[in-house]
């Protein structure tokens, strides 16, 4: 995300124009879960009186609900991954590529150097060609 002047705040105090836009909430997974047992342990028209209270919408519990039947307490956590754990995956995807080149390149180079002997062999083995007389 690039930053534009209107995103920071101005000298006298104040904010550019998009100060007053809303911000991406985040939910904590204690949060969540609790919201689930709560909603869980509602009747039907509690739920709807629930989510309404909380400002939430039936995909947030849908969403929520799958990632806790999974057993991942952590896919409760919020989605996003910092930069540091995309740039981490990304490295071991590099280098699990390059360790199939490089297997690629041992394996061909092997088969190479089986082709080299062979060739040796056969050229040692086979009679010298006769000489013409002058």
């Amino acid at each position: 995300m690039t930053m534009t002047t209107a995103d920071v705040a101005t000298d006298d105090g104040g904010m550019g124009p998009r100060a007053d836009r809303p911000k991406r909430r985040s939910f904590s997974a204690e949060y969540k879960a609790g919201i689930l047992a709560e909603h869980d342990a509602a009747d039907r028209g509690g739920r709807g009186v629930i989510l309404r209270r909380e400002g939430l919408y039936s995909s947030h519990i849908i969403e929520w609900r799958k990632a806790a039947d999974a057993g991942a307490t952590a896919g409760l956590g919020p989605a996003t991954r910092d930069r540091r754990d995309r740039e981490i995956e990304q490295l071991r995807a590099r280098a699990d590529k390059a360790e199939a080149e490089l297997a690629r390149s041992k394996a061909a180079l092997d088969l190479m150097g089986k082709a080299h002997a062979l060739l040796e062999t056969l050229s040692e083995s086979a009679e010298p060609p006769a000489r013409s007389k002058r």
